[in-house]
C-alpha cells in the first residue's frame, strides 16, 4: 500500500525515478518502493521506512544533504558515526544523535539554540547533570527540569517566574519546605500546596483568597480550628466547615455516653 500522496519528489524538488536511483538491485528485492520507502523521497514517512527495511544502509547517509535524511539515518548508523552530528545545522539531527550517545557527550546540548533539543537532553539526564538547566531561559526547559532532579535539588524553583514550573516544585519538594510557598501568588500553587501541607499547618491558609484552598483547608485542619471557616464566604467552605463541625460535636456526645 503506498502513501496518499501521489507524487515522487526529492527535497529539492525533482522527480524521483526508479530509473535513475542506484539502489535498483533493493528495489528488484522488494527492499525499496517508489512513493512508499524511498531515501531519495522528500517525506519523512517515505524515508523512515527505507531505513526501516534497510538499516545496514544508515552509515551511508549520515552527511545527506536533506535533514530528514542525516536525522533518520541517525536512528540507525553506527554509534561511532554519531558525534559529529552533535554539531549538525538542524536541531532534529542533533537530536537524533544525541538520544543513542552517552551521557558525557551530549551534555554541551544543555545549552543547545533550540528548546526542543534542551528539553530532550532535559529527558535524558538526572540530578546533578540537570542542576545548571534550572536557569535555563525556557520555562518549559525548567519545567521538564523539575519534573525530573531530585526533589533536594528544587529549591532554586521554588521562586520561578512560571506558575506552571512552581506547582510542579509545589508537588515534589521536601515537606519541611512547602511553608515557604504559602503566599504564592498564584492560587494554583498554593492549592498544591495546601493539599501537601500538614493539617497543623493549614490553619495560615485560612483567609486565603481562593475557595479552593480554604475547602482544603477546611476538610483538613484540626475539628478545633474549623469555626472560622463555619462562616466561610463560600458556600462550598461552609458546608464542609459545618458538616465537620457536626460530626465533631456528635463524636463528643457519643464519647460523653459512653
Amino acid at each position: 500500500m503506498t502513501d496518499d500522496i501521489d507524487e515522487a519528489r526529492d527535497w529539492l524538488g525533482n522527480e524521483v525515478s526508479c530509473a535513475s536511483c542506484g539502489h535498483g538491485a533493493l528495489n528488484a528485492a522488494g527492499r525499496c518502493r517508489l512513493k512508499h520507502a524511498c531515501v531519495n523521497d522528500r517525506y519523512a514517512r517515505r524515508i523512515d521506512r527505507f531505513f526501516n527495511w534497510n538499516p545496514d544502509l544508515a552509515n551511508a547517509y549520515v552527511a545527506h544533504a536533506h535533514f530528514e535524511v542525516r536525522a533518520i539515518a541517525a536512528k540507525h548508523a553506527d554509534v561511532f558515526l554519531l558525534p559529529p552530528l552533535l554539531d549538525d545545522q538542524e536541531e532534529t539531527v542533533r537530536w537524533n544523535a544525541a538520544r543513542r550517545l552517552p551521557k558525557r557527550l551530549i551534555l554541551r546540548l544543555r545549552t543547545d539554540p533550540h528548546r526542543e533539543v534542551r528539553n530532550r537532553i532535559a529527558s535524558l539526564l538526572d540530578d546533578a547533570e540537570l542542576t545548571p538547566m534550572l536557569s535555563d531561559t525556557d520555562y518549559y526547559v525548567r519545567l521538564v527540569v523539575a519534573r525530573r532532579i531530585a526533589p533536594a535539588l528544587l529549591a532554586r524553583l521554588m521562586d520561578d517566574e512560571e506558575p506552571e514550573v512552581r506547582r510542579v516544585v509545589a508537588r515534589r519538594i521536601p515537606t519541611d519546605w512547602l511553608f515557604r510557598m504559602v503566599e504564592d501568588s498564584d492560587s494554583a500553587v498554593r492549592l498544591e500546596v495546601a493539599q501537601r501541607l500538614s493539617s497543623d499547618l493549614l490553619f495560615w491558609l485560612r483567609n486565603d483568597p481562593d475557595w479552593r484552598v480554604r475547602y482544603e483547608v477546611a476538610s483538613r485542619v484540626p475539628d478545633t480550628q474549623i469555626a472560622e471557616l463555619a462562616n466561610d464566604g463560600d458556600a462550598l467552605v461552609r458546608e464542609m466547615a459545618q458538616s465537620r463541625q457536626s460530626m465533631a460535636h456528635r463524636d463528643r456526645l457519643m464519647a460523653i455516653s459512653t
